[in-house]
């Protein structure tokens, strides 16, 4: 059996704030405040305490670069649909004339309602534009994505 050290008492002075966070952390890990000062104390001397900041830092750099490149890809999809969609749009529809254009302008209004109840009804039921295309479709002819 080999014989314990005794703990070192000292004293220290903690801002108000410090230390009710202190005792707000003991309360809620229900562990003593001696305890959780010694472990903070502990990691900050720590010599790898460094190279465990560094490495949860580029954990969480790591999740943003993958989260922003959905959202550059989501944005591509949008983006290009949109385009499709307009080139579409002006390849098929010839210009009315005055009198055809008005009522058109005035069914316009009743045909964007319902246009936005659909959409509506996609996005809350899905899937998604974005579920439905592969992650790993690469372009025909664009060398710089191959």
């Amino acid at each position: 059996m080999t014989a314990r050290k005794k703990k070192v008492q000292i004293s220290v002075y903690l801002d108000p704030a410090v230390m009710a966070l202190l005792v707000d952390y003991a309360a809620r890990r229900d562990r003593p405040q001696s305890l959780i000062a010694e472990a903070a104390i502990a990691s900050f001397l720590s010599p790898d305490a460094d190279a465990q900041r560094e490495a949860a830092i580029s954990k969480r750099l790591d999740r943003i670069d993958r989260r922003i490149a959905r959202l550059e890809r989501d944005v591509g999809i949008s983006v290009e649909t949109h385009a499709v969609f307009i080139r579409f749009w002006l390849a098929t529809t010839p210009a009315l004339p005055e009198p055809l254009a008005q009522a058109a302008r005035a069914k316009a209004s009743e045909r964007y309602d319902a246009f936005v109840s659909a959409l509506g009804r996609r996005l809350a039921n899905g899937p998604s534009l974005r579920q439905e295309i592969p992650e790993d479709v690469v372009p025909s002819g664009d060398p710089e994505r191959q």
